[in-house]
């Protein structure tokens, strides 16, 4: 699972497969907010659907503290 900011964005994704989420950070919000994200699930990937998203939150946070975009 690889986590990179994109044009002021955190992109998690699941090379090979469906599986990316983006994350954004607004103003007004104390956490981060997923802009868009897989609807179902991918059988190539190692993990289903919710597995996936739950790790994802999680990798784009650390991100999110790592670049001070949340405490």
């Amino acid at each position: 699972m690889l986590a990179e900011v994109q044009n002021g964005y955190i992109v998690v994704r699941v090379p090979g497969t469906s599986y990316t989420v983006t994350f954004h950070k607004p103003a007004n919000s104390p956490q981060l907010l997923a802009k868009s994200y897989p609807m179902k699930n991918d059988h190539r990937a190692p993990m289903n659907q919710a597995e996936f998203l739950t790790s994802a939150w999680k990798l784009a946070n650390d991100k999110a503290r790592e670049l001070g975009w949340i405490v």
